[in-house]
């Protein structure tokens, strides 16, 4: 009985020291949904008590294991690392967030634990990895993603973005959008992660003062120079994304030089030396329609603006891109015909030389003020770190 007690107590400690009461205090103020709190033993079980076969991954901010629930559902288990105390608010602020998002592109929180040494998330599992590995065919035994498939995932990512800036219950700004925070289920659906950075927009207000925080390369400069996070940084990050998407290149990459180690300037300065056929990935420009590759780049570019008040909204950017996949004409320059989504999401490689070269039209956008992005990004790269 005694030992029992003791027990019941170091539960409750720990329940405290995890932010538990914190989160109860915020789930009721902001109206998040009621979470499942899981007990120390239905994870225990469902992990196979934590054995190492069952780790999806391991980062800075702890372990990832895959668990099976009772009910036979596939769960990730996130086991954190011992959280100081911003650490913990971080947890806390992803747990409240998630409990009050309802989409089908945004990974679902499904529940939490507590009372350990230190705290758990359980979410949906999502089988296929990550958008950014298989932009960068880092899976081996994968063939290039289908252009079909780039459009349809960036049309859903963008989908579940516009959802949180406008739709939520309160706004919300991801602050870390990029190809590694979107994973890819078992039928390829791309779904948003990783809200941990993520922030509530005030009621009657578009920005947020913060410390900057965000991923080099996808960082918004504006927000970087200015502290004001608002929509318009996560739409700047989601055109780096579009952008390796078109090309198959990574948001940084130093071999391509220091005047090209930004992927955002290198697609402008391509863009505007109307060669951007040079650096888009061949599948793209076997696949796409002349209307859909111009339509694409002109979005990245629009989205890539240095002035958040020019880039379109994400709602303007899912719309744009919903219209684009229903955009069926073939391109001129290609005869050979593609399989269709349902049939082929991954194209195998080929050996076969590209001998074309088409010079992309550009609309009547300016490219003036595309090239202003371009400026601030050295200042950047010189003080901006990665978080995670």
């Amino acid at each position: 009985m005694v030992k029992q007690k003791r027990l019941i107590k170091l539960r409750e400690h720990l329940f405290e020291q995890n932010g538990g009461v914190l989160l109860e205090d915020k789930l009721k103020t902001t109206g998040g949904s009621v979470m499942k709190i899981f007990q120390v033993e239905e994870l225990e079980r469902a992990t196979n008590n934590y054995a190492e076969d069952n780790i999806l991954g391991r980062g800075g901010n702890g372990t990832v294991y895959k668990g099976i629930l009772p009910d036979k559902r596939i769960v990730a288990i996130k086991k954190s690392q011992r959280l100081d105390k911003e650490q913990r608010n971080q947890f806390i602020n992803e747990m409240v967030i998630l409990a009050q998002i309802d989409h089908p592109n945004v990974v679902q929180l499904l529940g939490c634990c507590l009372e350990t040494d230190v705290p758990m998330l359980a979410y949906e599992f999502v089988s296929n990895d990550t958008l950014h590995r298989h932009i960068h065919n880092i899976i081996s035994g994968r063939g290039r993603l289908s252009w079909d498939s780039r459009l349809r995932m960036a049309h859903e990512s963008a989908g579940a973005l516009a959802y949180l800036h406008t739709d939520a219950r309160t706004s919300i700004i991801h602050r870390d959008v990029k190809s590694t925070n979107i994973l890819l289920d078992e039928n390829y659906i791309a779904k948003i992660a990783d809200f941990g950075a993520s922030r509530f927009v005030p009621l009657g207000h578009d920005q947020v003062t913060t410390l900057v925080q965000g991923t080099i390369g996808y960082l918004d400069p504006e927000y970087f120079h200015k502290g004001q996070l608002t929509g318009k940084s996560d739409v700047y990050s989601f055109g780096v994304v579009l952008a390796e998407l078109l090309t198959g290149k990574k948001p940084i990459d130093p071999e391509r030089g220091s005047e090209d180690i930004n992927l955002a300037t290198y697609f402008l300065k391509a863009k505007m030396e109307n060669r951007l056929l040079e650096i888009l990935d061949r599948q793209v420009v076997k696949e796409a329609t002349d209307e859909q590759l111009n339509a694409v780049c002109d979005l990245v570019c629009g989205c890539l603006n240095q002035v958040g008040g020019n880039r379109p909204s994400m709602k303007d950017v899912a719309m744009e891109l919903e219209t684009l996949r229903k955009s069926s004409r073939q391109h001129p320059w290609i005869n050979q015909e593609y399989d269709t989504e349902a049939s082929s999401l991954m194209i195998e490689e080929s050996d076969e030389q590209d001998l074309y070269t088409v010079p992309l039209v550009p609309n009547s956008a300016s490219f003036g003020e595309y090239s202003s992005s371009t400026t601030g990004m050295k200042e950047m790269m010189l003080h901006v770190q990665s978080p995670r």
